[in-house]
């Protein structure tokens, strides 16, 4: 038995990511670093301060399927995050490669 190859094409996420972050003065431009290292440039950023700790939700309508994990990866390294979460809906197409 053999399967034939399949191809996904135009694979994009609408992809949002919530971060919680102790509070500080660079939290934010580190946060939005992972983007633009892939030149990347989300379609909001909001951010609310309580107390001593920070949220904040980034989104972006397609982000490359792919970059997905790796941004949320970086996002975890960020001094001070305490955790993050992501919900995102891949769209795009499949169709069997050529032989």
């Amino acid at each position: 038995m053999s399967f034939e190859p399949w191809a996904l094409l135009g694979q994009f996420a609408a992809v949002r990511f919530s971060v919680v972050a102790e509070s500080s003065s660079g939290l934010l431009p580190r946060l939005l670093e992972p983007f633009a290292r892939r030149d990347l440039c989300p379609d909001s950023f909001e951010a609310s301060q309580r107390g001593d700790e920070m949220r904040v939700e980034i989104a972006m309508q397609a982000m490359p399927a792919e970059m997905v994990h790796l941004v949320e990866g970086n996002l975890r390294n960020v001094v001070g995050v305490r955790s993050i979460s992501h919900r995102q809906e891949v769209t795009g197409s499949v169709r069997r490669r050529a032989a």
